[in-house]
């Protein structure tokens, strides 16, 4: 008897979505000797996505996240979800959501900090929780993939069955009990209904806890675009590093079998804080409906960053947000939030 077919579709990050998460900063974070200083942060990111879909905002205490939201409007788009939390990395600790034969879906894989570098014991329940909480729509289903350790920052989907993601990341020892590149692929492509995956072997910024997350080098615009970073100063340290990606990125080619538009983004000036290096990048934008949303950092490079993503995204409205709190913390803006599709919240 023939076993039923299921059809998995991975969405990209530009289709139709119904929100976006984040989960806020508290006193038991590693922000809390920051909090005057990252929370305003937070609350621009909060009320540019209510402008243009809904907030799901996971907190200890939602009446002190409405006191801090005050009266920046757009209330009616925020929901508030109390959960425990060890942090506010909702990229990597939230669901990744798939159409599984056209139900929506979210997949709750394990994040163990990075390569077991942080406590995200809370972290780890803060899916089932929502779920528990009824947070998304009546026919969201949830997958259990806690087997599998996978932060939905080190992956980037087209949408049409092609997965970008670093190898230093995924083939991390401390993350999947040293499988191999052939043993991840092949449960990614499984997992996620992929064609295929495109592994770069290089490429990384000083100050990045998460071993190389895509999305701080190198992001699909739409399925035949590809924005990066590029370091054009052989004096900076990451010169050799992104110089080999970006001849890794120029051989990439798409399912048709062009090769990619690339479109450069420069390197952030440097920032530090007690003499280490920050990771300052401009590919941690966020993609939401009709408006992307682009990390600043007080650089002179903020409005080349801003000019070139407009050329990937002219039908967009670019929203430059200060994320010089974030860096301080090793992540940046797409790192903080987790869209959700349309037909999920």
């Amino acid at each position: 008897m023939n076993q039923p077919t299921t059809s998995i579709r991975f969405p990209a990050e530009w289709e139709l979505q119904s929100g976006v998460q984040l989960t806020w900063p508290h006193a038991k974070t590693d922000w809390s000797e920051m909090l005057h200083e990252v929370t305003p942060c937070f609350v621009s990111i909060a009320m540019e996505i209510a402008k243009h879909e809904k907030v799901c905002i996971v907190c200890p205490d939602k009446k002190t996240v409405i006191e801090q939201l005050g009266k920046t409007g757009n209330h009616f788009n925020v929901s508030f979800h109390e959960i425990l939390s060890n942090d506010t990395w909702a990229r990597d600790h939230a669901p990744i959501s798939v159409f599984e034969n056209m139900i929506p879906t979210l997949l709750d894989f394990t994040f163990n900090g990075w390569g077991l570098q942080f406590a995200a014991n809370y972290d780890n329940l803060i899916t089932r929780g929502l779920v528990e909480l009824h947070s998304f729509q009546k026919n969201v289903v949830y997958q259990n993939k806690l087997d599998f350790v996978l932060e939905g920052g080190s992956i980037e989907s087209d949408g049409e069955g092609t997965l970008l993601t670093t190898a230093r990341c995924l083939l991390s020892p401390n993350r999947n009990d040293g499988k191999t590149q052939d043993e991840i692929e092949s449960y990614l492509k499984e997992t996620f209904g992929l064609k295929r995956v495109l592994w770069l072997h290089h490429g990384y910024l000083a100050g990045d806890d998460t071993g190389s997350h895509i999305d701080t080098l190198a992001r699909f615009c739409d399925p035949r675009t590809i924005a990066y970073v590029k370091c054009d100063n052989p004096k900076d340290e990451h010169f050799e590093a992104l110089h080999q990606m970006e001849a890794e990125l120029k051989k990439l080619q798409t399912m048709s079998g062009d090769f990619y538009r690339l479109i450069s983004l420069p390197m952030a000036d440097p920032v530090y804080d007690n003499d280490e290096r920050l990771p300052a990048t401009y590919a941690n934008f966020l993609i939401i409906n009709d408006a992307v949303l682009v990390p600043t950092y007080h650089s002179s490079k903020d409005a080349i960053a801003i000019k070139q993503l407009q050329a990937a995204f002219p039908d967009r409205k670019m929203v430059g947000i200060n994320c010089l709190p974030l860096i301080k913390q090793h992540g940046s803006l797409h790192c903080v939030t987790m869209q959700y599709p349309d037909k999920f919240l």
